[in-house]
Formats: structure tokens, sequence, C-alpha cells
């Protein structure tokens, strides 16, 4: 098969790293890669196994070759379109490549392809109430918050609410608890005008309380599991996956993780006694995972936040910790976090829009 710009950006060799992986599918805003040795197809790899990888410390210098699974789904030649579609559709499969037995790429059908919806839906439903913190003074976007409040910022044809809804929405949630302060009245008065098809529940901090203060005003309104987030922030991501993840590891937070690689522009000197060189490496890259603003919690942590005190999401997170209890850190890829709530990335993601 002749091989176009399109297809050749979704092929990667297993002898790249996981690390060139994460950054291939952040570059051409897929989920999915081909793994191919020279013409020879050798398997499927995901964001998911990448995120299975990283969730259980696997080194992201590691080679594809050796955590590519051998269970993937692929069609044959003698499939037709229909039952393509049915096996795209089962997975919610970004692309599905029709290999022969020996190993060659006969064809490849994208979703675009194939069905009307530009993107995929979710793998499975869920509705679970969604907490957005929308209380802050966004301060990062001033000075287009001097004149409307954070939350209320367009993105595209939307505000920041409104998408962030949608994206639930898409999920299968439609109960949404919204924690205002600043310039409330305005954020009560544009949604309500907007008659949005979701149950929305405003909730009013007298003063300032932190990232997870406001949530004790939800003390026996939430008795099932739920989640949080900022109300600056976009994740393109699966929820579904982050909550089975969460479920799975009966954790009682869950901490949505975006990776961010930092490139070093310096030989790096490791040494040890008498100054002894132990190890040089030039110019290495590190990567680490920053806490998006999206959580993931059990019911039972609203009475575990003090009444009435500023208190960060972050000290609830320490205090679980603390008692030994499980929290867990799902890992995104960096552009599939927006931080909006920041000038510099608000524009770009206006571009992007």
């Amino acid at each position: 098969m002749k091989l176009n710009q399109k297809l050749k950006d979704i092929i990667i060799s297993p002898e790249s790293t996981l690390l060139s992986a994460l950054k291939r599918m952040d570059e051409v805003r897929k989920k999915l890669l081909l793994v191919f040795r020279q013409d020879k197809f050798i398997g499927l790899l995901s964001i998911g196994d990448l995120q299975r990888a990283i969730i259980n410390s696997i080194d992201l210098n590691t080679l594809i070759s050796e955590v590519i699974r051998k269970d993937y789904i692929v069609a044959r030649p003698e499939n037709t379109v229909e039952e393509v579609k049915k096996m795209m559709l089962a997975i919610r499969a970004e692309f599905m490549p029709v290999v022969s037995d020996i190993g060659e790429l006969d064809q490849i059908y994208f979703w675009e392809d194939l069905f009307d919806a530009a993107e995929q839906a979710p793998v499975k439903q869920f509705n679970l109430p969604v907490v957005v913190m929308a209380g802050g003074f966004g301060t990062r976007l001033k000075p287009l918050t001097n004149v409307l409040p954070k939350p209320l910022i367009p993105i595209g044809e939307k505000t920041m609410l409104e998408e962030i809804f949608d994206r639930f929405a898409k999920h299968g949630c439609d109960n949404f608890f919204i924690s205002v302060n600043y310039k409330a009245e305005l954020i009560e008065y544009y949604l309500s005008s907007r008659n949005l098809p979701y149950l929305l529940t405003f909730f009013k901090e007298e003063k300032p309380m932190g990232t997870a203060g406001s949530l004790t005003l939800l003390k026996g309104k939430i008795k099932e599991t739920l989640i949080v987030s900022n109300c600056d922030i976009l994740i393109d991501q699966d929820y579904s996956e982050i909550l089975d993840y969460h479920h799975h590891h009966k954790n009682e937070i869950t901490i949505v993780a975006a990776l961010k690689h930092y490139p070093i522009p310096y030989g790096i000197i490791e040494s040890g006694d008498n100054g002894q060189l132990i190890d040089l490496k030039e110019k290495p890259e590190m990567t680490f995972k920053i806490n998006s603003g999206m959580y993931i919690l059990e019911p039972h942590l609203l009475d575990e936040i003090p009444d009435d005190e500023f208190f960060h999401i972050t000290q609830l997170i320490d205090k679980v910790k603390d008692r030994g209890g499980n929290i867990g850190v799902f890992p995104i890829s960096e552009k599939s976090w927006k931080d909006v709530g920041l000038l510099s990335e608000y524009i770009s993601s206006l571009k992007e829009y």
C-alpha cells in the first residue's frame, strides 16, 4: 500500500521509545499509532497502552517493542466495510488497519471516512455529579477578567463553562454543581438565560475558601462518586477510562495528571563520594506529572473537609495520604490538557478553535 503523509504520520517503529510515541500522538492529534518494522506490520499502540505503562512506573525511554500488546484488533482483507464499521464502533477506534496474513497493510479506514460524526463517542457512558470550581478571580487572565468572570470567557462559540459542560455531557453527565463567588450573579444570570439541557445547581462561597473549602456546602447533597474540575482547564481524554481506573484500584481520590516535558539545554552531571563522576547525560529531557485540576472523589471525603475554613484540595489529598487512603494518579499526554486560565494558553487555544 502506498503511504501518503496522513498514513506516515501514524506509523512508528518498535525501536522508538514510549516518550517519542507520546510526542507523536500529541503532534498528529491521534491516540493510536501503527507499529511497523520496515514494511512489516507489528501491531497497534494506543494511548491506553502508554498510560498503563506510566501507571506501572515503566520508564518512558523504554522501547515500544518491550510493551506492545499481542491482542490488538485489526481487520482482514475479507472483512466487508460494514464489518469494519462494527469493529470500529465496538472499540471506538480512530482508525482500523486491514492487514493480510503475512503482515502487509492492505488498506486503512479512518473514523471520519466511515462515520458522520467528526469524533468518536466515549466507549462507556456514565452519569455522575460534576462539581465545577468557578469562584476564582481569574487573576492570570487579567485584563479580560476585569470585565468578565473567568468561567464566562469565550472559547470558540461557547464560554469556558459551557465547553466543560459539553465535554462531560458527551460521556452522559447532566448534573452540574457550580461553586461561585466572584461575579456570581452574572454567572448565574448568563447560564440561566441559556436554557442549557443540564441540571445546574449553584452554591456560593461567602468568602474565598480555597480549592476545596466550598465543597463543604455539598455535604449531604452528593452521595455518590463525584468529579471535581477547575473551570479553566480543558481535557481531551475519554473520562470513562479515568473512572474505570478509579474504581478498579478502589481509590478515594484520583488525580488527573498531565505529562510535561522539559528539555535541559546543558549536560547533566551526577557525582558521588569525593566528587567522582557517576554519570554524564548530554542535554537530557525531563518529564513531570503536573496536577491538571481534575479529580475523582468518593463522597465520604466531603465530610473530611473542615467547615467554614480556607482549605485547598491538596490539603485534602495530604489528609487522605497521611491516613493511608488510596490516591491514584491517571496520566494524560501533554497536549491533552489545556490550562486556559493562563493568558498565553488561552490565546493559543483560541487559535485552535
